[in-house]
């Protein structure tokens, strides 16, 4: 039987079969490249945003960590402070990161839980005034500022809501007390308020804060004009003699006699500046700058230069001192008086009240009060250091006036005021301005004042190099250094009257006296005799501390000893 095919229909038609796998495969290669295109936009996406995110963290990795922004009081971050160093860059300050604790009021459940579990960790915690805390409508409060790590990490595993912590700074003193009275201390906002510090915030780092600005970024050093080894031996001599001389205070400075740059300067009782709390105490004054003193015999020194610079006394001259002088109803004598005419340099050497006083009587009242206002007696100080003290002087002078103010009586002055008037009649007879910054000899020569003539300046040289060789300051020797000074004891007042007992010492010195680099002045405050001994002066105490800080501290500061035959030993170590 033969079958025909259905008219109209080709022969590919009748192989329908075979059209719609044709089909099929077509569509699904089309589906097929729709998918990888998604799966490439898809990857593409992920890959750019990877990419931006990398990007950013890179930015952030490289950017500065100091930022500047205007935020609220309650937001306010601790702004950097430079670190302070010595002349040779050792750290004196710096700050350190903390973290303080902060709440939200808002947030926070249930006052008394909270404070019940924050003090297990902050036993001292004052619970009424953090529940008044917590219990307010403020969005933010201060709980505890600057925590230890420990302290952090435990109040973090209480998991209290509403409680958080704020990253802060925290300024830290290395040295600790050993440059408190100098280098200053800051408030718990990391604001100077003592020392360079303070003086540091005066030159714009304190503005900034005040208009809410802060930097947290690594500002440039300031650095000072202490040398932090002569500091150490400074303070540590002055130590052993309080507790040699069983004294209620000590105090120094070694200062450069040619550019006013204060080596070192320590005043016992000092404090901790890591504990500022400890400078609210009485007794930790800063006696150097800050506190005025009868600086007794020291003021001799001043007094004989007075004289030889007027051109009315002369070095050879001489003065009657066998008699005492009375007047006022007071009585002017001499602690071991001769008892007979003395020349000028016998005057300087026996320290005699007597002989001063002449010689004060000689130059006249108006021109006396005028040289100690021109050496830079009488006025406050100027320097960096916010803490100084202005002298006290009697508001009339009379002749009683003078006579006890020509040896140290009557006027009281600043140690450091004194170590500076000192050092301008060492270095030739220039005033310059004491300065706890780094300075050379021509940036001091800028504004050095001529006070007194050179010959003067010579000529006093002399007296304190035979005043320990031959005087009072014996024990201020210090083999191949040369060293020369005046001591001063100083009777204090005590219920209006001046005591015997009660001693002010100070021993004032230069070195090495032929070329003088450096004065170096010691006082020692109601010191007692040592064991076996009747005398507390200040030729038993003082000068010997000085000899040990000289003995000590020659070496840091680039002297050489010099034996008999003058030449400097090389290559000896301290």
């Amino acid at each position: 039987m033969r079958l025909s095919s259905a008219p109209g229909r080709t022969a590919e038609q009748a192989a329908g079969k075979q059209e719609h796998p044709i089909r099929l495969t077509g569509e699904r290669i089309g589906h097929g490249r729709q998918a990888r295109s998604r799966v490439l936009i898809t990857i593409l996406c992920f890959a750019m945003l990877y990419a931006l995110i990398g990007v950013r963290l890179t930015q952030y990795g490289l950017e500065s960590e100091g930022t500047v922004a205007s935020i609220g009081p309650a937001d306010k971050l601790m702004a950097s402070r430079p670190d302070l160093v010595d002349r040779n860059g050792e750290v004196l300050a710096t700050d350190i990161r903390t973290v303080s604790l902060y709440a939200e009021p808002n947030k926070i459940v249930d006052p008394d839980e909270a404070i019940e579990r924050l003090a297990t960790v902050l036993p001292d915690l004052d619970v009424r005034t953090t529940y008044r805390k917590l219990s307010s409508s403020s969005r933010f409060q201060w709980l505890r500022r600057q925590l230890t790590p420990r302290q952090q990490s435990q109040i973090l595993a209480l998991g209290i809501p509403g409680i958080g912590f704020r990253p802060e700074k925290r300024r830290f003193y290395p040295g600790g007390p050993t440059a408190s009275h100098i280098v200053g201390h800051v408030n718990i906002d990391n604001k100077g308020i003592a020392g360079m510090e303070k003086f540091v915030d005066g030159q714009g780092l304190g503005d900034l804060a005040a208009v809410g600005l802060t930097v947290d970024e690594t500002l440039e050093p300031v650095r000072l004009s202490l040398d932090l080894r002569v500091q150490n031996v400074l303070r540590d001599e002055l130590a052993a003699a309080m507790q040699r001389y069983q004294a209620i205070a000590a105090g120094g400075v070694v200062l450069d006699i040619h550019t006013g740059e204060v080596l070192a300067m320590s005043s016992l009782p000092d404090y901790d500046p890591n504990n500022p709390v400890e400078a609210l105490e009485k007794d930790r004054l800063n006696r150097m700058s800050a506190g005025t003193f009868e600086m007794g015999s020291t003021f001799k020194a001043f007094t004989t230069a007075m004289a030889l610079d007027s051109g009315k006394v002369r070095f050879t001259d001489t003065f009657d001192a066998r008699k005492s002088i009375r007047i006022g109803g007071f009585t002017i004598s001499d602690f071991h008086g001769k008892n007979r005419v003395l020349t000028v340099p016998e005057i300087f050497i026996y320290s005699s009240n007597i002989g001063t006083a002449r010689m004060a009587d000689v130059v006249g009242i108006e021109a006396q009060r005028e040289f100690l206002t021109r050496i830079g007696l009488l006025t406050r100080l100027e320097t960096e250091l916010p803490e100084v003290a202005t002298p006290t002087q009697p508001k009339v002078w009379k002749k009683i006036n003078s006579i006890t103010i020509s040896f140290g009586h009557g006027v009281a002055t600043t140690p450091l005021q004194t170590a500076v008037a000192a050092a301008a009649l060492m270095n030739g007879g220039k005033l310059i301005e004491p300065t706890f910054r780094p300075r050379s000899r021509d940036e001091a020569a800028k504004f050095a004042e001529q006070v007194i003539r050179p010959q003067t300046s010579e000529e006093l040289r002399q007296l304190m190099r035979m005043n320990v060789e031959q005087g009072s300051g014996r024990r201020a020797e210090v083999d191949g250094f040369r060293v020369g000074g005046k001591t001063g004891t100083a009777e204090k007042v005590v219920n209006g009257r001046y005591s015997s007992k009660v001693r002010f010492n100070a021993f004032l010195s230069a070195f090495p006296i032929d070329d003088p680099q450096y004065v170096v002045l010691v006082i020692i405050d109601e010191p007692k005799p040592e064991e076996g001994k009747h005398y507390a002066t200040a030729g038993m105490n003082a000068a010997p501390t000085v000899g040990a800080i000289i003995r000590r501290s020659a070496g840091f500061l680039g002297i050489k000893p010099v034996f008999g035959n003058g030449e400097a030993v090389a290559g000896l170590t301290y």
